[in-house]
């Protein structure tokens, strides 16, 4: 094994021992809800909504950002020791949005008799699904294997590619910034590529009528990167739009090159991104597989795409020329 400080693996497994933890506590409530007790209950609203979702940002002052996110809304009533109540908790597990709505929707149209299983002790606490989806344990096993692998695979192979490269150089000192830079081409032109692939894609994606609802620069404040000092203020266009896909409304902050770029000057923000008229009537491509995908312009990331390219260029350049004259940096 690669002679590394205990922490660096520390720092690679946390995020596998969170994953972990979370799985077992959610584990946890669907063995709890499983003695929950079930009464008749019936759909009385079935729709889609937009709710706020708040993530963790650390580039940010606040250490969060609040997206907003397309759900199904079903709300159901029942009743318990007399007293009629309502919920529109679906399933014990929890729902991030923007995906399975209109599955949802079809599921638990109004009107429906559906079983509802509640909390004895709280009534108020219920769902209409308490078992996890098949397959899940299965699917989170092989994920944890696959993140355990490439995870171990990477620091193996990177210290095993840095003896390679180390007796093949005339300096091998320089072994290692060859290997940054070499990775940081890769990685660019990974993503360069992922992003031309998806672009692609979405010029394929059924086109239908939409409305802008709001065109406008918002602003935050960035993270600190010095210790008494306050991050610079940030501008990025917000574009949010409005539409329908097979009979189910939806609603999408734009996303692309031309309206998601952030920016210290609002005067650029304003200048180099798209502007919309609020109301305005616009065309939506919409991702047939996940309707909560759209986009008002699928080739909004070309220049980024070149972007990436040409930066990934510059490092491939960057590594093969310390390869090829080590010796200047002895």
């Amino acid at each position: 094994m690669p002679n590394l400080p205990w922490y660096v693996y520390a720092m690679l497994l946390a995020p596998l021992a969170v994953t972990l933890f979370a799985a077992v506590y959610k584990s946890l409530q669907v063995r709890a809800a499983r003695d929950w007790p079930s009464t008749p209950g019936k759909v009385v609203i079935s729709n889609s909504e937009v709710r706020d979702v708040s993530f963790l940002d650390d580039s940010r002052e606040n250490d969060h950002r609040v997206e907003p996110r397309n759900f199904a809304n079903i709300v159901y009533e029942y009743t318990v020791s007399g007293q009629t109540l309502t919920n529109n908790r679906v399933s014990i597990d929890d729902d991030r949005g923007d995906f399975g709505i209109a599955e949802t929707i079809a599921r638990y149209p109004v009107g429906k008799a559906v079983t509802v299983f509640y909390n004895s002790r709280h009534p108020h606490e219920a769902v209409l699904e308490r078992d996890t989806p098949k397959g899940w344990w299965g699917c989170l096993g092989i994920g944890m294997a696959i993140a355990l692998a490439i995870i171990f695979g990477s620091v193996f192979g990177l210290n095993q590619l840095s003896e390679f490269i180390a007796t093949r150089l005339g300096n091998p000192k320089v072994s290692p910034l060859v290997i940054v830079l070499g990775v940081f081409a890769a990685v660019l032109a990974l993503f360069a590529l992922a992003m031309r692939r998806a672009a692609s894609l979405a010029k394929q994606w059924p086109m239908v009528a939409g409305t802008i609802k709001m065109s406008d620069i918002s602003q935050y404040r960035a993270a600190s990167t010095q210790a008494f000092s306050r991050g610079p203020l940030m501008f990025q266009r917000q574009v949010s739009f409005a539409y329908t896909y097979n009979n189910v409304a939806y609603s999408r902050v734009q996303a692309t090159l031309a309206t998601g770029v952030n920016s210290t000057s609002g005067w650029l923000a304003r200048k180099f991104t798209t502007t919309y008229q609020d109301g305005a009537p616009v065309h939506v491509y919409v991702n047939p597989e996940n309707p909560s995908e759209a986009t008002l312009d699928p080739r909004g990331g070309f220049v980024l795409i070149w972007v990436l390219a040409l930066l990934a260029l510059a490092f491939g350049a960057a590594a093969y020329y310390v390869a090829t004259h080590s010796m200047m940096f002895s």
